[in-house]
């Protein structure tokens, strides 16, 4: 197999899943986990199924076993763990959980979500050394405003553009990861683009094609590739998109974030759902 430039990151909270798909590919990059996920982890499920639901407590050892689990399994990309939050968490409570989940393992990447409390979070860690992912993006000023706050962070900083939330809506969601490594290409490297929210083996292929950083993929989509013998895409690849396309602005990325326009009705939509699946394995009293 010939492996791809684009580091490879398995998107699930399943240890078993990450072990499979190690076998079979012969190597993870890194995880990519958030509250939805957990909330599917066959031990959670189990749980909740015979009748227990969760303190918030318990919630956060769960997720601590399933990531300390998951860690040795992959390289480099390390795995990234995504705090709890809705809409009233503020950036100081963000950042509390941040820390704590950074220090479970020594890969870790903390997520927090592309909204004035997630990029203060993110400016405050950074000048903790505390590695992050800015998760639920969806639009070019949002990626700007994240390589804004995480200036001066010792190690890469992700952002992760949503694809496939994107299509949904019926918009070339693979426009926004092309926009947002043309515009890091003037910047300094500080913040790599993790291609998330992927569907189908065209989403995949296509982000080998653009050389982006890194995309966290579904199992069953890395099953497929695998399954077809690991196709890479060649000269004559082109991606199909059924959306509408995105543009392209010039932003500056020099100014302080604050002054991008970060609001997006789906990363609202995102943060919401989360804390929805986040709340469904919590006992009412927690």
């Amino acid at each position: 197999m010939h492996r791809p430039k684009t580091k490879i990151l398995v998107d699930g909270g399943d240890p078993e899943e990450t072990r499979q798909i190690k076998e079979l590919l012969g190597f993870v990059d890194g995880q990519t986990t958030n509250p939805s996920l957990i909330a599917k982890n066959p031990r959670i499920r189990q749980l909740i199924a015979s009748g227990h639901k969760l303190s918030s407590r318990e919630e956060m050892d769960e997720y601590k076993k399933i990531v300390q689990t998951i860690s040795p399994l992959v390289g480099d990309a390390g795995v990234s763990i995504e705090v709890f939050s809705d809409e009233k968490t503020t950036a100081q409570e963000m950042l509390s959980q941040g820390k704590e989940m950074f220090s479970w393992i020594p890969n870790a990447y903390i997520k927090y979500p592309c909204t004035e409390e997630g990029l203060r979070a993110a400016q405050m860690s950074v000048k903790e050394q505390v590695r992050v992912n800015m998760t639920l993006c969806f639009s070019q000023q949002q990626a700007a405003a994240v390589y804004s706050a995480t200036k001066g962070t010792k190690e890469p900083a992700y952002v992760s553009p949503f694809v496939g939330r994107l299509d949904d809506i019926g918009q070339n969601g693979m426009d926004v990861v092309k926009n947002i490594q043309r515009m890091f290409s003037k910047g300094d490297g500080h913040v790599l683009v993790l291609a998330a929210s992927i569907r189908s083996l065209e989403h995949l292929l296509y982000c080998f094609a653009l050389n982006a950083d890194l995309a966290t993929v579904p199992a069953k989509t890395l099953e497929q590739w695998a399954n077809k013998q690991f196709p890479m895409p060649d000269a004559q690849f082109q991606y199909k998109a059924s959306g509408k396309p995105i543009p392209y602005e010039e932003l500056d990325l020099e100014q302080s974030w604050e002054r991008f326009d970060i609001q997006h009705e789906l990363t609202r939509k995102g943060v919401e759902k989360f804390a929805a699946d986040y709340r469904a394995t919590l006992s009412p009293t927690a």
